[in-house]
């Protein structure tokens, strides 16, 4: 099953955090997306679009335009999760 997003902040220096609809919370670091995928850069080089993202409808796919997204699946995988405590 895809893990589905719940809710997801851009935190400074280019990580993502994000809660999953199971509970799963991780920061994700799209640092090396940026500097190994095609256009990625732009989320350095233009100007505030690195706090434009947004989640897609199906809940599987974070994006900040047209060109440049991340599917749940990799972030769910890859994703540092964050210890809560009670």
């Amino acid at each position: 099953m895809i893990p589905k997003i719940q809710d997801i902040e851009a935190l400074n220096d280019y990580i993502l955090k994000v809660a999953f609809t199971d509970g799963k919370e991780v920061l994700y670091d799209v640092k090396d997306d940026i500097k190994t995928l095609p256009g990625y850069d732009s989320l350095k080089t233009i100007n505030g679009l690195w706090q434009q993202v947004k989640v897609d409808k199906s809940k599987t796919c974070v994006f900040w335009n047209d060109f440049i997204d991340l599917a749940s699946d990799s972030i769910y995988e890859y994703g540092t999760p964050i210890n809560k405590e009670y």
